[in-house]
């Protein structure tokens, strides 16, 4: 107990646990790649080697079985397990945004084989949902049995995925930004060495003991002039609708397959049949995307057969999501954003020859902008690129489109991909912000006891004698059964304008605030909009709506105080917070 203690209390300790486990989610998400290889090299009969979605060597009869075999598989996987079990999985941003960092790795565990089951079946999604989920899910683990501060917990959750996206990337710099974005929604320095620590511990332990070859082998050896930077902006402001329509076409889609007239785990094999249809024509839709992204830039497509396959990809991830099949749309994003790149590449140098020179370039650009415009991480999509190619001219290319994709589906859209699902599931939940606290800030935490109660019949000469003079605050009134029937202010009971008729008044006759009252499991912000709305400084709270018997009392002024410096706390405590506090 004592040395949970000070690891707790300990930032050097917290640092040097995040970058331990850090190695070890790296070499859980490499673990789980390889998985994925192998099933897609035994399951679609691959030569050695090959990636699915390049859609070189796939034998046409491998696609018509394999997606339904594994759709019937993920349904029946889900069905056991609902059988038994039925608790939400919870991600990394909504862990982080309302739960204060608390993530059930057991669930963690059935996201990710849900998942390996769906690659594994070739559908359009990629692993990353389910390498931060694990990542993630393990460190969330590690923060609660060490009974870690909610801040803490937060970051060790940030830390977690972003050494897994480190790790499946091999690009530690973006994935301590994926952390930072998407799951912290912010970073300062308080947070900045455990998530960047974590994040190449991920990545250093795969390089050190795996053989990790560059993500994608690109050649970008082309000057970009200043013209170029004008048409990577127009190519920014172009794939952000890409990304809007792709985002409600998976809405789509998931509505559609919840009309069918099927079990809900018999849906993956529904959708598995048009994704079968759409892949015999196109396989490289199958999978990730790693594959089809190399072969795109090792030898680029026609202009007519590359827009086929973009409107091909774009289905085909809607549909997989749609019916069940367990993923993100990360690395289908930037296959996506390659093919988008490389057909407006195409188109320009119809007009302007020159521009073929750059269609590599387009195609990085393209990628950061539709993935930036999905995934919602700026900043990680151009440290990607950065980390991709090596280049700072090329970073920059990227830089400028993904600010104008951003912006536009950020103030046109208004959801990334991750909070797009939780608007679809009626989570109001706008990013990695911590709002839980909110939440968990009920009126039954800030009560304080009940005040003086007396019965509604009490004449007023008894209440006078039960409420002596110079008290100040409320005293509430109360039927036979105990029920709330109004608040008296205790300085009007002595009032000499109620002599004359004091013989003939009772307590019910000085009441006012029937039906004001507060519950324990209503918020202090919806605490305060009630006082508020009935002017009053202090209000009862009782049991239930049902049963209106008082429990205890909350004011104004102290829900006020309790509110702001809470929020204080949230918005702005960690900053200016030491690195290493002195331990306590």
């Amino acid at each position: 107990m004592r040395l949970q203690h000070r690891l707790r209390n300990s930032q050097p300790a917290l640092i040097i646990l995040c970058g331990l486990l850090g190695a070890m989610v790296g070499l859980m998400t490499v673990g789980m790649h390889e998985l994925v290889s192998l099933l897609h090299l035994l399951g679609f009969a691959l030569p050695h080697g090959g990636k699915l979605s390049s859609g070189i060597g796939v034998p046409p009869g491998r696609i018509l079985v394999v997606p339904v075999v594994g759709g019937l598989a993920l349904g029946l996987f889900r069905l056991s397990l609902n059988r038994r079990w039925r608790g939400e999985i919870v991600d990394p941003i909504e862990a982080n945004a309302i739960h204060g960092g608390r993530m059930s790795v057991w669930t963690s565990l059935r996201l990710t084989v849900s998942t390996v089951i769906s690659n594994a079946a070739g559908g359009s999604i990629g692993m990353e949902a389910a390498y931060s989920q694990l990542g993630a899910g393990v460190l969330s683990l590690f923060g609660q049995t060490l009974r870690l501060r909610r801040n803490d917990l937060r970051v060790f959750v940030g830390a977690g995925a972003a050494a897994a996206i480190s790790a499946a990337f091999n690009a530690p710099l973006a994935g301590a930004f994926y952390g930072f974005e998407l799951v912290m929604g912010g970073y300062n320095a308080a947070t900045l060495v455990q998530i960047a620590v974590a994040s190449a511990a991920g990545d250093l332990v795969v390089r050190g003991l795996v053989r990790v070859n560059p993500l994608f082998h690109i050649h970008t050896a082309q000057v970009i002039g200043d013209w170029e930077y004008l048409a990577f902006a127009v190519l920014g402001m172009a794939a952000a609708p890409l990304a809007i329509a792709t985002m409600r076409m998976v809405g789509v889609c998931e509505a559609a397959f919840r009309r069918l007239p099927v079990p809900y785990w018999l849906r993956p094999v529904a959708g598995a049949v048009p994704l079968t249809a759409i892949a015999l024509t196109f396989p490289e839709v199958l999978g990730s995307g790693y594959g089809g992204i190399q072969a795109q830039f090792d030898t680029p497509w026609a202009l007519v057969p590359v827009a086929g396959l973009l409107l091909a990809k774009v289905m085909a991830s809607s549909l997989s999501i749609g019916a069940g099949f367990r993923g993100g749309l990360f690395s289908s994003s930037l296959f996506m954003g390659c093919l988008f790149g490389d057909l407006a590449a195409r188109v320009l140098a119809l007009a302007m020859p020159v521009a073929a020179a750059q269609q590599v370039n387009f195609m990085l650009v393209g990628m950061g902008a539709v993935g930036a415009g999905i995934v919602g991480a700026p900043v990680t999509m151009v440290l990607l690129a950065l980390e991709i190619t090596g280049n700072f001219p090329v970073a920059l290319a990227v830089l400028v489109g993904v600010v104008f994709s951003t912006a536009i589906v950020r103030y046109s859209f208004g959801f990334s991909f991750s909070t797009w699902r939780f608007h679809l599931r009626g989570l109001p939940i706008d990013g990695a912000d911590d709002v839980g606290w909110v939440r968990d800030l009920t009126v039954a935490r800030l009560m304080g006891p009940l005040p003086v109660c007396v019965p509604h019949s009490m004449p007023l000469g008894e209440l006078r004698g039960r409420v002596p003079f110079g008290i100040n605050g409320p005293v509430f009134v109360v039927d036979g059964e105990g029920r709330y029937r109004g608040r008296i202010d205790a300085a009007l009971i002595h009032g000499r304008d109620l002599d004359d008729a004091a013989g003939a008044l009772v307590a019910a006759d000085l009441a006012v605030g029937l039906g004001q009252v507060l519950l324990p499991e209503q918020t202090v912000p919806e605490a305060l909009a009630c006082f508020a709305a009935w002017m009053a400084e202090d209000l009862p709270v009782v049991e239930s709506g049902a049963n209106l018997r008082p429990v205890g009392m909350l004011k104004e002024a102290a829900a006020l105080r309790r509110y702001s410096r809470e929020l204080g706390s949230h918005l702005g405590g960690a900053i200016g917070r030491p690195l290493f506090p002195p331990v306590v």
